[in-house]
Formats: structure tokens, C-alpha cells, sequence
């Protein structure tokens, strides 16, 4: 591996692209840039979907957020490019010493950006045994699966950065933290012992049916005596640009014997801030678990086919529900008995 001599980097850019678990991941390579570079700026380009997992991160100096045509309702695609093309030339102005462009495996279009940016020097994993363009200086992408904050942290490693990830890096809005608080408070709510039930997962494998948290959220408050508070993906499912679940958080409240709490979350730092008053989160594989990770929130979470290598829970306590292939594979019953011990371990 070629290394880069760090007395020549003064300002460093981040790339990450995807979702907003895969940007959570990136935390502990970001913390320990800042760690090594404490004089050096950092930005970072994000997309407006996951830009607010990062934009009240101490560790970075300044956040460029770019669009994607598939995130974008109202807007022209020339719009979007050309707002897009206006934010490249800010960032190549700025004249970054390196970039790195951070993905699990090799990506065409996120070489190209990284290669727009206009940084001396890029880093960015390549297939093994393969040279490409936009890259000078490539890491082969891992041959076996690892977790997603190790690949994230290999790819510091050219700039003699190594040891244990650090824990995630993530900070709730104050301002919506509040908001959150004078919701649930004024439906008469005690909020020092609320648990989340995030009922949304973008994988078709990874979701639990209406029916299981129906009568999982009756056995909470039966049991437990636990009043959930149901968090979603907002928006219709029939929306083509963000997919949501209003219908299927509409039916839970519907068919419950006892109407639960919601909070529908129409921003990500909004679903941060209701995560972060709880004490404890059910939810499925996706952003809302490693939101609750990074959170340091004890997860029950109700896997499909996620390869556990990649995507557990980093660094927190977690109960994983996994059969096979689908997610309705796990029962009622178990997802119970996972609550109380790691609920009854909280008391």
C-alpha cells in the first residue's frame, strides 16, 4: 500500500454517497482524520438525504450537500445537474489535497466525483487486480466480507492512521430534541420510559409485517406496561421519489387495543431527536438501527437477509432476530422475549 506523506495534507475532502447508515458508519474514520489532522479542514460531500447524520459533526469544517434526480420531487433533472455542477466548482476551488472516497466496494460514478473534485490525491477502492482511472491512489475493495466501519477505516490507513474505530459520532438537534419532548408531553406522555418502534426498512426482505407489530406493541403494553412510540419512513408508499410508510403506521395505530404514540419524523434530524429520548428501539436492519447504535440506545432489531459481518450494530448492546431470508420469519414471541432482556436489564 502506498503511503501519503501527511505534512503535505492540509485540507481533506470526504466523499459518501449512499444511505444514511452507510454515512453513520464513516463517524469513526472521520474522528480519527480529525484525531491525526487537528489543524487540517475536513469537508465532506453528502446528499440531501443523509446530510443531516453529519451537519452537527465536531469533527468536520464544512458540509457540501448535492442532489440526486431520484431524491428530487419538483425539480428538473437540468436543475438538479446544474445546481450539482455549481457545488464541483466551489469544491474545486477550494483546492483539496486529497480526497477519499469512501464505499465498500468500487463504484463508477463515485470515482468520477471524486475525480471532479479536483484533490491531488484521491483514494477509493478499486476491483482486486485492476487498474482504473480517477484514482492515484487505490485499495483493492475487501476480498471477504468486514464490517462496514472497517472498510471505512482501511481506507484511511495510506495516511498512517490505524488501530480500533472509535464509536459512532452523532449528535441530536437540541431544538427538535425539544420539540420531540413537548409532542409526547402534551398527550399526557412519561417520557423517562419510552421505548421506539421503528416499523420501516428500505429492503423488501428486511421489513415485519403490520400484523407483528400489531400484536407485538399490544404484548409491550400488556407485559411491560410500556406505552410505544411508533417512528416511520414518512410518506406514501405509492411515492416514487421517497416511499414511505404513512399507510402501514396509520393501520398499527388503527388495530392496536391501546392507540400508541406517533411521531411522524418528515426530516432526519428529526428521527434522531425522537430516537434519542427513548430508551430502547425495536426496529428493523436500516438507518434508524445505527442511528439507535450511535445513540448508545440498547437495539432489538428484526433482520431478512443482512449479512451480519457488514451491518451490525457497532459498538452498542443489540439483539439480533434473524432466521433465513425474510424478516417475517422471526415471531411475536421471540421478538418479546428479546425486549425483557435487554429491557430488564435497563431496570
Amino acid at each position: 500500500m502506498n503511503k501519503i506523506d501527511a505534512k503535505t495534507i492540509k485540507k481533506i475532502l470526504l466523499i459518501r454517497r449512499d444511505n444514511i447508515g452507510d454515512l453513520i458508519c464513516t463517524t469513526p474514520a472521520i474522528h480519527a482524520l480529525r484525531a491525526r489532522f487537528s489543524e487540517a479542514k475536513i469537508g465532506i460531500l453528502v446528499n440531501s438525504y443523509n446530510a443531516d447524520a453529519i451537519t452537527d459533526n465536531p469533527d468536520i469544517d464544512e458540509v457540501y450537500v448535492y442532489e440526486k434526480a431520484k431524491h428530487v420531487e419538483g425539480k428538473s433533472r437540468f436543475s438538479v445537474w446544474l445546481a450539482n455542477l455549481k457545488l464541483f466548482l466551489k469544491i474545486r476551488k477550494e483546492r483539496y489535497d486529497i480526497a477519499i472516497a469512501f464505499g465498500y466496494s468500487y463504484s463508477p460514478s463515485l470515482a468520477r466525483h471524486t475525480f471532479l473534485t479536483g484533490s491531488k490525491k484521491r483514494i477509493g477502492y478499486v476491483p482486486i487486480g485492476k487498474k482504473l482511472p480517477f484514482y492515484n491512489f487505490p485499495l483493492e475493495e475487501p476480498s471477504a466480507p468486514i464490517h462496514e466501519v472497517a472498510a471505512a477505516f482501511r481506507l484511511i490507513e495510506p495516511l498512517g492512521i490505524n488501530g480500533e474505530p472509535s464509536k459512532f459520532v452523532l449528535r441530536p438537534d437540541n431544538n427538535e430534541r425539544g420539540k420531540v419532548l413537548r409532542s409526547l408531553q402534551s398527550e399526557g406522555s412519561d417520557c423517562s420510559n419510552m421505548v421506539a418502534i421503528h416499523i420501516s426498512s428500505r429492503k423488501e426482505n428486511n421489513r415485519w409485517p403490520a400484523d407483528r407489530f400489531i400484536e407485538f406493541g399490544n404484548e409491550l403494553i400488556k407485559k411491560h406496561n410500556v406505552m410505544p412510540l411508533i417512528l416511520w419512513a414518512p410518506g406514501s408508499s405509492e411515492n416514487p421519489y421517497h416511499p414511505g410508510d404513512d399507510e402501514k403506521a396509520a393501520e398499527i395505530a388503527e388495530r392496536m387495543d391501546s392507540r400508541p404514540l406517533l411521531y411522524k419524523t418528515t426530516k432526519l434530524k428529526e428521527l434522531i431527536a425522537a430516537i434519542s429520548v427513548c430508551k430502547l428501539i425495536i426496529c428493523c436492519d436500516g438507518g434508524a438501527m445505527h442511528i439507535a447504535a450511535a445513540l448508545g440506545k440498547p437495539i432489538v432489531t428484526i433482520w431478512g437477509s443482512t449479512d451480519k459481518r457488514r451491518w451490525a450494530p457497532w459498538k452498542a448492546e443489540y439483539i439480533i432476530l434473524q432466521k433465513k431470508i425474510l424478516a417475517d420469519e422471526v415471531t411475536v414471541e421471540e421478538a418479546i422475549a428479546a425486549f425483557g432482556k435487554l429491557w430488564n436489564g435497563l431496570r
